[in-house]
């Protein structure tokens, strides 16, 4: 397991029908940072589809349950950490 999490004790997502998503990209997400990123290979992140994926799934559950976000960044691939 990386950064200090074991499966077993990984949150579950928002959304229960988004929980197998999520858990679909961390385990993508691992196998590529384990296997590529820290050899060296920068050359790309095979799992952007799954969390786009996942993404979706989580806007979704945040709007079927009213969930107020407003002011909230979403961090995925690709982004930036907005400088503070």
């Amino acid at each position: 397991a990386y950064f200090g999490y074991s499966n077993d004790s990984q949150m579950n997502s928002v959304g229960e029908a988004c929980t197998d998503l999520k858990r679909e990209y961390d385990q993508c997400f691992n196998r590529w940072f384990a296997e590529k990123f820290l050899k060296g290979d920068r050359s790309g992140d095979p799992c952007t589809e799954t969390f786009r994926k996942y993404q979706r799934c989580v806007q979704k559950a945040i709007k079927e349950k009213d969930i107020p976000i407003d002011g909230v960044e979403f961090m995925g691939p690709n982004k930036e950490k907005p400088e503070s």
